[in-house]
Protein backbone atom coordinates (compact mmCIF):
# COMPACT_ATOMS: atom_id res chain seq x y z
CA UNK A 1 0.00 0.00 0.00
CA UNK A 2 1.43 3.37 -1.05
CA UNK A 3 1.20 5.98 1.55
CA UNK A 4 0.97 10.02 1.74
CA UNK A 5 0.87 12.70 4.24
CA UNK A 6 -2.02 14.75 4.64
CA UNK A 7 -1.83 18.41 6.03
CA UNK A 8 -5.14 19.69 7.57
CA UNK A 9 -5.69 23.02 9.27
CA UNK A 10 -9.13 22.66 11.57
CA UNK A 11 -9.03 26.22 12.30
CA UNK A 12 -7.68 27.84 8.96
CA UNK A 13 -9.94 29.63 6.05
CA UNK A 14 -13.81 28.70 6.40
CA UNK A 15 -13.05 25.89 9.14
CA UNK A 16 -14.22 23.20 6.75
CA UNK A 17 -10.34 21.48 6.84
CA UNK A 18 -11.53 18.20 8.97
CA UNK A 19 -15.06 17.80 7.40
CA UNK A 20 -13.55 17.82 3.80
CA UNK A 21 -10.76 15.29 5.11
CA UNK A 22 -13.46 12.69 6.08
CA UNK A 23 -15.49 13.68 2.80
CA UNK A 24 -12.36 12.64 0.78
CA UNK A 25 -10.62 10.10 2.75
CA UNK A 26 -12.69 6.78 1.06
CA UNK A 27 -11.09 8.39 -1.75
CA UNK A 28 -7.45 7.34 -0.88
CA UNK A 29 -9.03 3.95 0.75
CA UNK A 30 -10.40 2.89 -2.34
CA UNK A 31 -6.99 3.82 -4.18
CA UNK A 32 -5.19 1.93 -1.51
CA UNK A 33 -3.09 4.86 -0.51
CA UNK A 34 -2.22 5.23 3.51
CA UNK A 35 -2.91 8.80 4.55
CA UNK A 36 -0.79 10.10 7.87
CA UNK A 37 -2.25 12.79 9.15
CA UNK A 38 -1.10 16.09 10.70
CA UNK A 39 -3.44 18.47 12.30
CA UNK A 40 -2.17 22.02 12.44
CA UNK A 41 -1.68 23.41 15.81
CA UNK A 42 0.14 26.85 15.37
CA UNK A 43 0.54 29.18 12.58
CA UNK A 44 3.87 27.87 10.83
CA UNK A 45 3.32 24.17 11.35
CA UNK A 46 2.66 22.91 7.91
CA UNK A 47 6.03 24.50 6.58
CA UNK A 48 7.37 22.96 9.70
CA UNK A 49 6.15 19.50 9.06
CA UNK A 50 7.14 19.76 4.92
CA UNK A 51 10.77 20.91 6.02
CA UNK A 52 11.38 18.36 8.86
CA UNK A 53 9.20 15.31 8.14
CA UNK A 54 10.74 11.90 7.12
CA UNK A 55 10.03 11.63 3.59
CA UNK A 56 10.85 8.30 3.38
CA UNK A 57 8.24 5.61 1.74
CA UNK A 58 6.27 8.25 0.57
CA UNK A 59 4.69 8.99 -2.52
CA UNK A 60 3.21 12.16 -1.99
CA UNK A 61 2.59 15.35 0.21
CA UNK A 62 -1.08 16.43 0.04
CA UNK A 63 -2.79 19.50 2.28
CA UNK A 64 -6.19 20.54 2.62
CA UNK A 65 -6.62 24.37 2.08
CA UNK A 66 -6.07 26.97 -0.68
CA UNK A 67 -3.29 29.16 -1.49
CA UNK A 68 -1.88 29.88 2.16
CA UNK A 69 -1.51 26.47 2.70
CA UNK A 70 0.33 25.96 -0.88
CA UNK A 71 2.56 28.54 0.21
CA UNK A 72 3.76 26.87 3.55
CA UNK A 73 3.94 23.26 2.11
CA UNK A 74 6.30 25.14 -0.95
CA UNK A 75 8.34 26.70 1.27
CA UNK A 76 9.04 24.23 3.89
CA UNK A 77 10.14 22.00 1.36
CA UNK A 78 12.14 24.35 -0.39
CA UNK A 79 14.64 24.98 2.65
CA UNK A 80 14.71 21.21 3.64
CA UNK A 81 18.34 20.47 4.70
CA UNK A 82 18.24 17.42 2.77
CA UNK A 83 16.96 18.92 -0.40
CA UNK A 84 14.55 16.01 -0.44
CA UNK A 85 11.07 16.60 -2.32
CA UNK A 86 7.49 15.07 -3.19
CA UNK A 87 4.66 15.86 -5.43
CA UNK A 88 2.23 18.47 -3.88
CA UNK A 89 -1.43 17.44 -3.64
CA UNK A 90 -3.98 19.65 -3.00
CA UNK A 91 -7.24 19.55 -1.90
CA UNK A 92 -9.19 22.71 -2.05
CA UNK A 93 -10.60 23.86 1.21
CA UNK A 94 -9.35 27.76 1.41
CA UNK A 95 -10.57 30.75 1.34
CA UNK A 96 -8.19 31.76 -1.86
CA UNK A 97 -7.86 29.34 -4.23
CA UNK A 98 -6.03 31.19 -7.18
CA UNK A 99 -3.83 27.77 -8.26
CA UNK A 100 -7.24 25.47 -8.03
CA UNK A 101 -9.02 28.24 -10.60
CA UNK A 102 -6.17 28.23 -12.51
CA UNK A 103 -6.53 23.84 -12.68
CA UNK A 104 -10.40 24.41 -13.10
CA UNK A 105 -10.32 22.08 -9.73
CA UNK A 106 -12.46 24.04 -6.65
CA UNK A 107 -14.66 20.66 -5.92
CA UNK A 108 -12.40 18.98 -2.99
CA UNK A 109 -13.98 15.51 -3.98
CA UNK A 110 -12.27 15.82 -7.67
CA UNK A 111 -9.50 17.38 -6.57
CA UNK A 112 -8.56 14.02 -3.94
CA UNK A 113 -9.20 11.98 -7.21
CA UNK A 114 -6.75 13.60 -9.56
CA UNK A 115 -4.18 12.99 -6.63
CA UNK A 116 -4.62 9.36 -6.15
CA UNK A 117 -4.03 8.78 -10.06
CA UNK A 118 -0.65 9.68 -9.17
CA UNK A 119 -0.57 11.83 -12.69
CA UNK A 120 2.07 14.63 -11.89
CA UNK A 121 2.92 18.68 -13.44
CA UNK A 122 6.03 19.96 -13.05
CA UNK A 123 5.04 23.83 -12.57
CA UNK A 124 7.47 27.26 -11.42
CA UNK A 125 8.35 29.04 -8.73
CA UNK A 126 9.72 32.68 -7.98
CA UNK A 127 12.58 32.93 -6.02
CA UNK A 128 12.14 36.29 -4.01
CA UNK A 129 15.13 37.94 -2.30
CA UNK A 130 13.15 40.34 0.29
CA UNK A 131 15.88 42.14 1.23
CA UNK A 132 17.73 39.86 2.28
CA UNK A 133 15.21 36.99 3.39
CA UNK A 134 14.05 34.16 1.10
CA UNK A 135 10.92 33.24 0.07
CA UNK A 136 9.10 31.33 -2.42
CA UNK A 137 6.53 31.95 -4.23
CA UNK A 138 3.62 30.16 -6.75
CA UNK A 139 0.89 32.46 -7.27
CA UNK A 140 1.40 36.27 -7.03
CA UNK A 141 4.24 39.10 -5.52
CA UNK A 142 2.30 42.22 -5.10
CA UNK A 143 3.78 45.88 -4.02
CA UNK A 144 2.16 48.95 -4.06
CA UNK A 145 -1.93 49.95 -3.80
CA UNK A 146 -3.33 46.12 -3.37
CA UNK A 147 -0.77 45.32 -0.72
CA UNK A 148 -2.00 48.26 0.99
CA UNK A 149 -5.62 47.51 0.87
CA UNK A 150 -4.66 43.94 2.25
CA UNK A 151 -3.50 45.60 5.20
CA UNK A 152 -6.02 47.93 5.65
CA UNK A 153 -8.59 45.44 5.32
CA UNK A 154 -7.55 43.18 8.53
CA UNK A 155 -7.79 46.28 9.78
CA UNK A 156 -11.56 46.15 9.18
CA UNK A 157 -12.37 42.69 9.55
CA UNK A 158 -15.77 43.89 11.68
CA UNK A 159 -17.05 45.14 8.48
CA UNK A 160 -17.69 41.69 7.15
CA UNK A 161 -17.20 40.55 2.90
CA UNK A 162 -17.15 44.61 2.49
CA UNK A 163 -14.30 45.19 3.89
CA UNK A 164 -11.99 45.01 1.21
CA UNK A 165 -14.06 46.99 -1.10
CA UNK A 166 -13.84 50.15 1.54
CA UNK A 167 -10.56 49.40 1.92
CA UNK A 168 -10.29 49.63 -1.90
CA UNK A 169 -11.97 53.69 -1.86
CA UNK A 170 -9.91 54.86 1.12
CA UNK A 171 -6.68 53.71 -0.49
CA UNK A 172 -7.43 55.60 -4.15
CA UNK A 173 -8.49 57.98 -2.25
CA UNK A 174 -5.41 58.67 -0.37
CA UNK A 175 -3.55 59.12 -3.41
CA UNK A 176 0.16 58.13 -2.02
CA UNK A 177 2.74 58.62 -3.64
CA UNK A 178 4.86 55.35 -4.38
CA UNK A 179 8.10 56.00 -6.29
CA UNK A 180 10.09 53.33 -6.93
CA UNK A 181 12.97 52.09 -9.21
CA UNK A 182 11.93 48.95 -11.01
CA UNK A 183 14.45 47.05 -13.25
CA UNK A 184 13.10 44.40 -15.91
CA UNK A 185 15.60 41.56 -16.94
CA UNK A 186 18.12 44.55 -16.76
CA UNK A 187 16.68 47.59 -18.03
CA UNK A 188 15.59 50.29 -15.62
CA UNK A 189 12.09 52.14 -15.43
CA UNK A 190 11.75 54.71 -12.69
CA UNK A 191 8.91 56.32 -11.74
CA UNK A 192 5.42 56.53 -9.90
CA UNK A 193 3.70 53.64 -9.58
CA UNK A 194 -0.03 52.55 -8.37
CA UNK A 195 0.93 49.01 -8.20
CA UNK A 196 3.65 46.42 -9.54
CA UNK A 197 2.36 42.48 -9.59
CA UNK A 198 4.48 39.27 -10.18
CA UNK A 199 1.90 36.40 -11.03
CA UNK A 200 2.90 33.28 -12.15
CA UNK A 201 -1.02 32.07 -11.93
CA UNK A 202 -3.70 33.39 -14.12
CA UNK A 203 -6.37 33.97 -10.70
CA UNK A 204 -5.40 35.89 -7.76
CA UNK A 205 -7.57 36.45 -4.92
CA UNK A 206 -11.17 35.45 -5.22
CA UNK A 207 -10.79 34.99 -8.58
CA UNK A 208 -9.57 37.71 -9.95
CA UNK A 209 -8.11 36.84 -13.91
CA UNK A 210 -4.99 39.12 -13.03
CA UNK A 211 -2.43 37.74 -15.29
CA UNK A 212 -4.98 36.07 -18.52
CA UNK A 213 -1.84 34.95 -20.22
CA UNK A 214 0.08 33.35 -17.69
CA UNK A 215 0.88 29.64 -17.75
CA UNK A 216 2.46 27.34 -14.62
CA UNK A 217 5.24 26.34 -16.57
CA UNK A 218 7.01 28.33 -19.15
CA UNK A 219 9.64 29.96 -17.05
CA UNK A 220 8.20 33.41 -17.13
CA UNK A 221 6.30 35.70 -14.71
CA UNK A 222 3.81 37.61 -15.58
CA UNK A 223 4.11 40.92 -14.81
CA UNK A 224 1.69 43.53 -14.73
CA UNK A 225 2.44 47.39 -13.87
CA UNK A 226 0.27 50.14 -13.13
CA UNK A 227 1.24 53.64 -13.54
CA UNK A 228 0.04 56.19 -11.44
CA UNK A 229 -3.21 57.99 -12.68
CA UNK A 230 -6.48 59.92 -11.40
CA UNK A 231 -8.27 58.83 -8.43
CA UNK A 232 -11.58 58.05 -10.70
CA UNK A 233 -9.33 56.43 -13.51
CA UNK A 234 -7.46 53.99 -10.65
CA UNK A 235 -11.18 53.49 -8.87
CA UNK A 236 -12.14 52.27 -12.43
CA UNK A 237 -9.17 49.80 -13.07
CA UNK A 238 -10.55 47.71 -10.28
CA UNK A 239 -13.12 45.80 -11.65
CA UNK A 240 -11.78 44.57 -14.63
CA UNK A 241 -8.95 42.66 -12.68
CA UNK A 242 -11.83 40.35 -12.91
CA UNK A 243 -12.51 39.13 -16.12
CA UNK A 244 -8.73 40.31 -17.02
CA UNK A 245 -10.23 43.31 -19.56
CA UNK A 246 -7.07 45.97 -17.79
CA UNK A 247 -4.79 44.23 -19.61
CA UNK A 248 -6.04 46.60 -22.57
CA UNK A 249 -5.96 49.67 -19.97
CA UNK A 250 -3.69 52.29 -20.87
CA UNK A 251 -2.24 52.77 -17.52
CA UNK A 252 -1.29 49.32 -17.46
CA UNK A 253 2.00 47.95 -18.64
CA UNK A 254 1.79 44.19 -18.90
CA UNK A 255 4.92 42.27 -19.66
CA UNK A 256 6.35 38.44 -19.33
CA UNK A 257 9.89 38.31 -17.86
CA UNK A 258 12.41 36.37 -16.12
CA UNK A 259 13.59 38.35 -13.43
CA UNK A 260 12.65 42.10 -12.09
CA UNK A 261 13.63 43.79 -9.20
CA UNK A 262 11.41 46.62 -7.29
CA UNK A 263 13.65 49.41 -5.49
CA UNK A 264 11.14 51.70 -3.44
CA UNK A 265 12.54 55.28 -2.03
CA UNK A 266 10.75 53.57 1.04
CA UNK A 267 10.58 50.23 2.01
CA UNK A 268 7.36 48.63 2.56
CA UNK A 269 5.51 45.07 3.17
CA UNK A 270 4.71 42.43 0.27
CA UNK A 271 1.72 40.39 -0.40
CA UNK A 272 3.74 36.99 -1.66
CA UNK A 273 0.57 34.27 -2.68
CA UNK A 274 -1.88 35.94 -0.28
CA UNK A 275 0.20 36.39 2.86
CA UNK A 276 1.47 39.44 4.51
CA UNK A 277 5.72 38.87 4.37
CA UNK A 278 9.19 39.76 3.35
CA UNK A 279 10.06 43.76 2.82
CA UNK A 280 11.30 45.90 0.10
CA UNK A 281 13.38 46.33 -1.86
CA UNK A 282 12.91 42.68 -3.49
CA UNK A 283 14.75 40.99 -6.69
CA UNK A 284 12.29 38.28 -8.04
CA UNK A 285 13.97 35.24 -10.48
CA UNK A 286 12.14 32.15 -12.00
CA UNK A 287 13.01 28.67 -10.79
CA UNK A 288 11.83 26.82 -13.90
CA UNK A 289 9.70 23.60 -13.26
CA UNK A 290 10.80 23.12 -9.83
CA UNK A 291 8.50 21.22 -7.96
CA UNK A 292 5.94 18.67 -8.91
CA UNK A 293 2.22 18.92 -8.18
CA UNK A 294 0.14 16.11 -8.34
CA UNK A 295 -3.23 16.87 -10.68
Amino acid sequence: MKKMFMIVNPHGGLKKGIGILEKVRPIFQKAQIELTILKTEYAGHCRDYAKEVDYTGYSGICAIGGDGTMHEVINGMLCRPDRRQLPIGLVTGGTGNSFMHDLDCLDPEIAAKRIVTERKRSIDVAKVDANGEIIYGFNIIGWGMPTDINELSEKMRWLGGQRYNIASIIEVFKYKQRLAKLIIDGNTVVGDFGFILGCNTIHTGKGMKMAPLAQLDDGLIDLIIARKAGRLKLLSVFPKLFGGTHVGDPIVDYRQVKEFSIIPQEDNILNIDGEMIGNTPIHVTVMHNAIEVLV
